[in-house]
């Protein structure tokens, strides 16, 4: 170990809660979230709760899409995801089981974070679905966890999520990217 990496704080999750602004928590690693996000990601973020909000009740199940909502994956880890769909029940307070379904929308600042580092953290915790979101180029990369590996599905305008043995929902990539410019 370099001598450098011993000086490196180490937190918890209860050092987390007790931060103020907008942090992730990284293997035990502060990670600062960026300034807020700009007018396309939040419009692609409301236009996806929305899509995804009709399909589970046009489909009366049980599921919630939950947004920007603390996961508290271990004492070690506590991540932010923009969208989480559950199926478990609500949480209390932060989520701290899998989700069944997480988006990421992609900005130059979060990339590679979203391609690397939460891909892998969510493929070892067992979320089925991981989408991409990249509202710049008006794409969605579609991944489904598959003998714990994450399969990217074929390009295609309409995708269709099982969530729950009671709940499929499909969604429409023309109508989550049509308010874009």
């Amino acid at each position: 170990m370099s001598s450098a990496l011993q000086y490196v704080p180490h937190y918890t999750a209860s050092d987390y809660q007790q931060w103020e602004g907008d942090w992730e928590l990284f293997q035990g690693v502060a990670v600062a979230m960026t300034p807020s996000p700009f007018g396309e990601h939040q419009s692609l973020m409301a236009s996806l709760i929305r899509v995804f909000g009709n399909e589970i009740e046009r489909q009366s199940c049980s599921c919630q899409v939950l947004p920007e909502l603390d996961w508290v994956v271990d004492d070690h880890t506590v991540v932010r995801p923009d969208i989480m769909i559950v199926c478990d029940g609500l949480p209390e307070r932060h989520l701290e089981s899998p989700p069944a379904l997480i988006v990421e929308i992609l900005s130059s600042a979060t990339a590679q974070k979203d391609r690397v580092y939460k891909l892998d953290l969510y493929r070892q915790q067992g979320v089925h679905y991981y989408l991409l979101a990249d509202p710049k180029a008006k794409q969605l990369d579609v991944l489904h966890l598959a003998d714990g590996q994450y399969v990217r599905l074929p390009d295609s305008s309409i995708f269709d999520f099982q969530l729950h043995p009671h709940c499929q929902i499909r969604l429409d990539c023309k109508t989550i990217f049509r308010a874009l410019p």
